[in-house]
């Protein structure tokens, strides 16, 4: 795909170990607790896949996780993860199909669980060590993609309330650790990408030290679509201070809200930093999902055909 090209993307995972640490008594059908073993079902991976590509879609981002035995780290791994080995030969067939594979690993202390013992080991020599070899192993498995997505969302106490094991961490501790990544990757030479929410309460120090390589993903689920609601408003900051964006919207609250996502933000960002636009379904690539994954990809479709 060409560099110049909107990016028109979906959201897919490999691994579903993000959220929670241990059974939810209030959520006990979710999804949201890890399990020791993967939660994918192949033939709706293709499908959804071969529907991208019939929708005009052009990337595919691919939460990775605990989903792949690592050659570095095979002990963080869960039963069922693929080798490295079926890895690439999914990455040829996506490739094959004309779409731009690129690698996520979420380092946010409140989705990874999918570090297993390592993320209670959070900001610790070991950390970094296991942080860095994991990064360098995907890029050379993706064969040096355009990006890497980091994730770093939602990092709150409010957000890992329900956890047994909560990590946090603020002020300089949080920039240093998400610098440590963009680092690691762009000397692999490759660009990083992350959810932009925490610029939602921490605004004056985000847009002061975000740097302006690092590709910006805010995201909003809802419809109201003005600048007084926060989490909109980081589109008009983010676009006021430089930054390039990829708007992501989803159909995990309403039907709408990835149509009016591409039509607000294309108001608002200059062409030459809107980048494209990613859809988020927010459910476990299983057979019982396909209808919301269906769904999302055909909402990809209606609002930016013709772009």
């Amino acid at each position: 795909m060409a560099a110049s090209e909107l990016i028109k993307a979906n959201l897919l995972h490999l691994s579903y170990n993000m959220w929670a640490d241990r059974e939810d008594p209030e959520r006990p059908d979710s999804y949201t607790t890890a399990r020791p073993y993967l939660r994918f079902d192949e033939s709706l991976w293709r499908d959804i896949l071969r529907k991208m590509v019939e929708n005009g879609l052009n990337m595919v981002i691919i939460d990775l996780g605990d989903g792949i035995r690592y050659e570095s780290h095979p002990e963080i791994a869960v039963r069922g993860a693929w080798s490295p080995e079926k890895l690439r030969e999914e990455l040829k067939f996506i490739r094959g199909l004309g779409l731009e594979p690129i690698p996520k690993l979420n380092f946010s202390a409140c989705h990874d669980v999918w570090l297993g013992p390592y993320s209670r080991c959070l900001s610790t020599d070991t950390y970094y060590a296991v942080c860095a070899d994991l990064i360098e192993e995907v890029i050379r498995l993706f064969d040096t993609p355009r990006f890497f997505h980091l994730g770093m969302d939602e990092e709150t106490a409010n957000h890992q309330r329900r956890f047994e094991y909560v990590g946090i961490r603020q002020f300089d501790l949080w920039w240093h650790d998400f610098l440590f990544y963009v680092e690691r990757v762009e000397k692999a030479g490759v660009r990083a990408w992350i959810w932009s929410d925490y610029i939602w309460n921490n605004r004056e120090v985000f847009l002061k030290r975000m740097p302006k390589s690092v590709l910006q993903s805010n995201w909003y689920y809802d419809v109201v679509f003005n600048d007084t609601v926060n989490y909109v408003k980081a589109y008009h900051d983010l676009e006021e201070h430089g930054f390039d964006q990829v708007p992501t919207g989803s159909n995990w609250s309403h039907p709408d809200n990835f149509g009016m996502t591409v039509e607000y933000c294309r108001k608002i960002i200059a062409p030459e930093r809107l980048k494209g636009f990613l859809q988020t379904p927010w459910k476990p690539t299983l057979e019982a999902e396909r209808k919301r994954h269906v769904e999302a990809v055909e909402q990809v479709g209606r609002a930016l055909r013709g772009l």
